[in-house]
């Protein structure tokens, strides 16, 4: 005979919201991970990098976490996730691109070139600041405008600390249920929510202004001392792609998306401007600009 009242199947999405409700973040991690192992298996490659890596960032935030998710589902996500950086995914091929452009630039043009994308994601991180637990993303303009004096003066003792404040802050984010578990999302002006787990992508735009922000402290600090700074990172240069959003939102291929063509172009033309030598005036007017951008409009 038939079941008249059977218990409905529910979906992946649905147990996320489920697991996101109940603060349930092992069943959570292994819904996500439910959903990336589906993606890879059928061979939609960007959505397998979407959702092993937020199955990656929840079960390693936490220590328990990761104890009860178990070695078997966090070896073969891993597993995964390795096959992953050899394909030839945006997420893979942006940062090769960088990368290579970067390295006959010099220090302080691959620091400008991070610092005019990060002046772009100063609007989004405002509209995310009213996210609890979100609040230190609404200090990025303060620190845009901070990190940019300091190429030419050493920043006070204030501003040292409050960069220092924010790196920290920002890090921290990552690890905490605010940014990874709780689904809190903001109205986007030209499509559906965006998260603020969609900052995930590209290894992570909160730690990737964290690295931004630590690297400028460091610069200061070794010029002041009569030292060589360490050489800076890239990561920030890619961080207002935000493929994660476009991908957790329906596209298959996240460069096809007009906002994403349209960062990928200002990152170029970034990068050509920081090759022409451009004078300090036309720094600070162009990070100006980006800082007004709505990188999701």
């Amino acid at each position: 005979m038939f079941k008249l009242f059977g218990k409905k199947e529910t979906s992946p999405e649905e147990r996320l919201a489920e697991c996101q409700k109940k603060r349930d973040w092992v069943g959570l991690a292994k819904a996500y991970y439910s959903l990336g192992t589906a993606a890879m298996d059928r061979g939609d490659l960007n959505r397998a990098q979407l959702w092993l890596h937020r199955a990656d960032t929840v079960y390693s935030a936490q220590d328990e976490v990761y104890d009860k998710v178990g070695e078997k589902l966090t070896d073969d996500c891993s597993q995964r996730i390795g096959r992953l950086e050899s394909e030839h995914i945006l997420y893979n091929d942006a940062p090769a691109q960088v990368e290579e452009k970067a390295a006959g630039l010099g220090d302080v043009r691959v620091r400008i070139w991070g610092l005019l994308s990060l002046a772009r994601l100063v609007k989004l991180g405002e509209r995310l600041a009213v996210l609890p637990g979100c609040e230190a993303l609404g200090r990025l303009g303060w620190a845009v405008d901070t990190a940019l004096h300091s190429f030419q003066n050493p920043p006070s003792e204030e501003e040292f600390n409050g960069l220092r404040d924010l790196a920290g802050a920002l890090y921290e984010l990552g690890d905490s249920p605010a940014f990874w578990g709780a689904g809190s999302e903001v109205p986007a002006p030209a499509g559906a929510p965006f998260q603020v787990f969609d900052l995930n992508g590209m290894m992570g735009v909160h730690l990737e202004a964290e690295a931004y922000l630590s690297g400028q402290m460091e610069m200061a600090a070794a010029l002041v001392q009569g030292q060589e700074p360490p050489a800076p990172e890239t990561g920030i240069i890619l961080g207002a792609l935000l493929p994660d959003y476009y991908v957790r939102t329906g596209a298959a291929r996240p460069e096809e998306v007009p906002q994403v063509k349209a960062e990928l172009e200002r990152i170029w033309s970034d990068y050509e401007f920081v090759c022409s030598g451009p004078s300090w005036e036309a720094v600070t007017e162009r990070t100006a600009q980006y800082k007004k951008l709505d990188v999701l409009a």
